[in-house]
């Protein structure tokens, strides 16, 4: 698999890399990050080995990673070449209610501030950045719908929503002739796999792809943290984000650990770093089309380029799955094993798969279940 390896995005005509430039690195405005000539170093390394897909959010850096972005794209004239992505969601002015959430009235207002900052007159893809747990799915459908007609978004999607959410507004679209979402941008890695109980399954029978954010769990699963307590220390992100507050970054647990070491085993194996085996997990998991990789150093880069070509081998996959494996949790013990038998009285019937999401993986049997998934 390589960066030319362009697949469609959903039930769309779109056409992505499988591997997603994410640029919520480009800035120091958080403590972290890299500086425009990194940046634009990062940026052009990815776009000249043929990646298309660049995923920035009117949030990232206080604005910089989308003013970073719209001046690279526009250097180097690539506007009708880039799939562009950003988001919407999150307050931009304290104090201001109207300033962030799902309503019309912050989508109006965000994507104008986004196209000023990107130096374009359109977003090839528009996301919803988080459930704000109040706007109605019918009212954010109806402005997503009116952005596409309008031409100031050609696509949308969702990111960190409910899977009840995702399926009801993709339900109404069908049933309205409304546009429809294509895509979900999801947490996902070997330390946090929830997304298979509800979110891949409903992605993969609504025709959406799956857009993986941070596959190497904020660096963690690049083997360059080590244990000291109940925490953790190195040099990098999770340092000096752990005192935040912010869950996403909350990586240092017992059970994480024990990942992390059977990773570090598996990639000594053979002969990779922990990060390319992580991500390549990540980037061949069911239902996946194009994952999200951030950098903040061109060798970063280099190196989570190269995951895509190496092969896990199937023994050492299994220990992977085993190590991260989901614990078994009601109602999900309902849909496997013994319960099942009880279902169908001990015979045996096989299910017509339903059509998987254009170039992701072939989908294996145990996915869609996440029960079987918590089992392996």
């Amino acid at each position: 698999m390589s960066l030319t390896d362009y697949v469609t995005l959903g039930r769309s005509g779109l056409r992505v890399s499988p591997l997603s430039l994410g640029t919520m690195t480009f800035g120091t405005e958080w403590g972290w990050g890299s500086e425009e000539p990194q940046a634009r170093e990062i940026f052009e390394r990815y776009a000249d080995q043929g990646g298309n897909f660049v995923d920035t959010a009117n949030l990232y850096t206080q604005g910089k990673s989308e003013q970073m972005v719209g001046k690279f794209v526009a250097d180097k004239k690539l506007r009708d070449r880039i799939v562009l992505a950003t988001k919407f969601t999150f307050n931009t002015e304290p104090g201001n209610p109207n300033s962030g959430g799902n309503g019309r009235k912050n989508i109006y207002q965000s994507l104008e501030a986004s196209l000023r900052r990107l130096q374009t007159d359109y977003i090839d893809l528009y996301w919803l950045h988080a459930w704000d747990t109040v706007t109605p799915v019918e009212e954010v459908l109806a402005t997503m719908n009116d952005l596409v007609r309008d031409g100031k978004i050609r696509y949308y999607g969702f990111s960190d929503t409910p899977a009840w959410y995702v399926a009801r507004a993709q339900t109404l679209a069908e049933k309205e002739g409304k546009e429809r979402l294509i895509a979900l941008q999801l947490e996902y890695s070997l330390v946090e796999r929830n997304i298979e109980r509800e979110h891949i399954p409903a992605a993969q029978e609504l025709g959406i792809a799956l857009c993986p954010w941070s596959p190497l769990a904020g660096g963690f699963l690049t083997g360059k943290y080590t244990r000291e307590g109940n925490s953790g220390k190195g040099v990098g992100r999770l340092e000096t984000t752990k005192a935040s507050g912010n869950p996403a970054f909350n990586k240092f647990s017992e059970r994480n650990w024990k990942i992390s070491d059977a990773l570090v085993a598996v990639a000594k194996q053979i002969n990779k770093s922990p990060a390319q085996v992580a991500l390549n997990w990540v980037i061949t998991q069911p239902g996946v089309t194009s994952t999200i990789i951030g950098a903040t150093k061109i060798s970063q880069l280099n190196d989570n380029l190269q995951a895509a070509e190496i092969s896990i081998p199937p023994d050492l996959r299994k220990r992977l799955d085993e190590a991260s494996a989901l614990e078994p949790v009601h109602p999900y013990i309902f849909f496997s094993g013994n319960i099942q038998d009880m279902v169908s009285g001990g015979t045996s019937v096989r299910t017509w798969a339903p059509a998987r999401v254009t170039g992701a993986p072939a989908a294996s049997p145990a996915i869609p279940k996440a029960s079987a998934a918590a089992e392996k």
